[in-house]
């Protein structure tokens, strides 16, 4: 049956107390009509199939989605997978309508679908959980799911809040209506958005790395609502993702892109009895190749000998409003890899900005080389050979509208005239270094999240005395990861200390000499990472020391 061109009416306007670019707000005058419908599942008559064909996407001379034909049917989970900059993004901010292709078309049940923008996609019953969902931090839970309503139509909060209350009984989710959306761990605010998505109607749900920052026990409730979603109410479920072992436990399919183009399509062993670790090995080699045309080798830490002591905490207590933040004892050696574990939120992150001074510090001792930096400033730390790499790319480590000669003039040095030849010949020499895909002229915008990331581990000094990094690997593919890796512990076998964060429980047993794991504030220490594995990690920061 011919699907109607939209379903759904919907209006979207931009929040007006947030910035217009990052953040748009669907306003849904017919959600009182439409949520109860989207709480049983669908008739199969409206269950959706997708096909895309001969989809092209150009960014200058990159050719970010080459002649991709791929279908995706009804009530099944399909991986999408590939290296950074394979096209796997580019091609579902396409479907979800958040970027135009310049050739091709798609197809919805037999129909060709011509719509623009996020709007249109989600009235056609398309919708993408983006890796940082989209809602307004100051308001609450319920405010989020109705906010928007259009002039002189009025869902009623009580109304509201029922329906939300079902919806997030009906996934095990734990959602408190009355919760500031900013005192939400990430996997909350994923559930909030799904639900959002689905009571508008969504019949292919595009998830962005969902596992990223979330624990063991909230990627199996997420799993599970995916699992239903599919299987039992024959969504279409389409997972980015760089884990294989994430996308051989939960998907159907698998399709893999390699430099803008479609090379392979694989149908998942079924895991609903358990996998042997000889057969995930064996999907997993399968899926490498074919992501990278080549295996790759396993990767193992080497180990250095540990020198003098680089930073001291001595129950530090660090400031924060919203979290009850314990004392903190750690010390960092050159040469050693300090991992922090946690759910985001945890306070990780303010302890990593405390050590580079830019989170204030309530009470305790902290030292650098020997030295009180309780009343220095990070500029202070950086010319001392402390650096801080922080998450947000765009945000606080690279600037939008600057290419990547800029980016290497700023850091080069404080002289006031720039030797833009010299700068010119040290910008290519990092590009070849990191296996940056882009141009020195390109603005930073306009590479992959995983470029973006190799251009700020490269702009980073080359013998640095302590390194505190955020989410030094986040959003790069296996092979990506390991470069990265390989680059930061030249670095450490040189001397350097490093302290990083990962919500990749994987990544920090590999890499880390000792891990402290933190829940709510409070810290636990694993001194010897060699007698941990990842189940026990996955439980420690749930909480269980």
């Amino acid at each position: 049956m011919a699907r109607p061109a939209t379903r759904i009416s919907s209006r979207w306007r931009l929040c007006r107390r947030i910035n217009a670019s990052c953040r748009a707000e669907l306003v849904n005058p017919r959600v009182c009509a439409t949520i109860d419908s989207c709480i049983q599942p669908q008739p199969a008559a409206l269950r959706m199939d997708i096909e895309l064909r001969n989809i092209h996407k150009r960014f200058g001379p990159i050719h970010a989605n080459n002649e991709i034909n791929v279908r995706f049917d009804h009530g099944r989970i399909v991986g999408i997978l590939g290296e950074n900059g394979a096209g796997k993004s580019t091609l579902m901010k396409i479907l979800s309508g958040f970027q135009p292709a310049d050739e091709g078309e798609i197809e919805i049940d037999g129909r060709v679908i011509d719509y623009t923008g996020p709007t249109a996609a989600i009235a056609n019953g398309i919708g993408m959980l983006q890796q940082d969902p989209l809602d307004v931090g100051a308001f609450t839970v319920l405010e989020n799911f109705i906010y928007g309503g259009a002039e002189g139509v009025t869902l009623k909060r009580a109304q509201a809040e029922a329906d939300l209350q079902h919806l997030t009984a009906r996934f095990g989710f734990e959602l408190d209506p009355h919760q500031p959306i900013d005192n939400l761990l990430i996997a909350q605010r994923q559930q909030l958005e799904i639900i959002r998505l689905l009571a508008l109607g969504v019949e292919t749900l595009i998830l962005d790395e969902p596992t990223t920052g979330i624990s063991a026990e909230q990627k199996d409730i997420l799993f599970q609502a995916l699992r239903r979603l599919a299987h039992d109410e024959g969504l279409v479920v389409l997972l980015v993702s760089h884990k294989l072992e994430d996308v051989i436990d939960l998907c159907d399919d698998a399709v893999v892109l390699r430099a803008g183009r479609l090379v392979g399509e694989m149908e998942m062993p079924a895991s609903a009895n358990g996998l042997s670790a000889a057969r995930i090995a064996e999907t997993k080699r399968q899926l490498v190749t074919m992501m990278f045309g080549e295996e790759l080798e396993a990767q193992s830490r080497p180990h250095f000998d540990i020198g003098e002591t680089v930073l001291v905490a001595d129950r530090l207590v660090v400031h924060d409003l919203r979290l009850d933040m314990q004392p903190i004892t750690m010390t960092a050696r050159a040469g050693e890899v300090i991992g922090l574990a946690g759910l985001g939120g945890s306070g990780q992150e303010l302890f990593m900005r405390a050590c580079a001074r830019l989170q204030r510090v309530t009470s305790g001792a902290l030292s650098y080389c020997g030295r009180n930096i309780l009343n220095a400033s990070y500029r202070q730390l950086f010319r001392r050979g402390c650096v801080f790499g922080a998450d947000g790319r765009l945000e606080e480590g690279l600037i939008a509208g600057l290419t990547l000669t800029e980016h290497t003039a700023l850091v080069a040095d404080d002289r006031l005239q720039i030797d833009w030849t010299a700068v010119e010949k040290l910008t290519a020499s990092r590009i070849e270094r990191y296996r940056v895909k882009g141009r020195a002229s390109d603005n930073i915008e306009q590479l992959s999240g995983g470029n973006q990331q190799r251009v700020l581990i490269g702009l980073l000094p080359d013998d640095p005395k302590l390194l505190i990094l955020e989410q030094p690997t986040r959003g790069l593919d296996v092979d990506s990861a390991r470069w990265i890796w390989t680059q930061l512990l030249e670095r450490c076998q040189q001397g350097t200390a490093i302290i990083f964060n990962s919500s990749d429980l994987e990544e920090l047993v590999t890499y880390s000499d000792r891990i402290f794991v933190f829940y709510a504030g409070r810290v636990h220490e694993v001194p010897d990472v060699s007698q941990t594995n990842i189940d026990e990690l996955g439980h420690l920061i749930g909480g269980e020391f």
